[in-house]
């Protein structure tokens, strides 16, 4: 398996929602809930409706066994209103157009993201690109960098995994390479 990064670029993640919004609402609302939760793909495919009818997405991780519960950001709520309108409680949010109601698969996901990657120009993007961008942001945005919680939110076992995990050990990297004259 190669490893993905997240997208760092703000303005390619709006061009990326812009265009998912154009092209799939329920590719845009599994990206949207990947870059806005940080859950892992395989938690995001189980949603029903019935769990993003709230303030927040609560999930047992299927990885962890662990709960965790996500405040849905209202831009995201906005566009989860709009998407669940007329829908059964029970009906999974990101539906596969085979059979009655059962989610996409996992490698059906993979593809999704691998075509975003080939419209975008992003080689090292998949399923866990979605965990990573959030991450990424989360790291950014946050006033002071709060890695701690970022890493107990992830649950990993340090800063330094969190840290490598989100790509910021990468952009550390290159940016001390850049300075770099031999």
């Amino acid at each position: 398996m190669k490893f993905v990064q997240p997208v760092r670029d703000q303005e390619v993640l709006e061009d990326i929602k812009d265009f998912l919004r154009a092209t799939n609402m329920r590719n845009y609302i599994m990206f949207s809930i990947g870059i806005n939760t940080g859950f892992r793909i395989s938690d995001i495919l189980r949603l029903r409706v019935r769990d993003v009818m709230g303030s927040h997405i609560s999930i047992t991780e299927k990885k962890t066994g662990k709960g965790k519960r996500a405040l849905i950001q209202p831009d995201l709520k906005r566009d989860l209103n709009d998407y669940i309108a007329g829908k059964a409680p029970n009906e999974y949010l990101i539906k596969s157009r085979e059979g009655w109601n059962r989610p996409i698969s996992r490698s059906m996901a993979y593809k999704i993201m691998r075509t975003i990657g080939d419209e975008f120009g992003l080689s090292e993007i998949g399923c866990h690109t979605l965990r990573k961008t959030f991450g990424y942001i989360f790291y950014y945005e946050t006033t002071d960098k709060d890695i701690g919680m970022l890493m107990n939110y992830f649950n990993h076992s340090s800063e330094k995994v969190t840290l490598r995990y989100i790509g910021v050990e990468q952009d550390s990297m290159d940016a001390a390479l850049k300075r770099h004259r031999a």
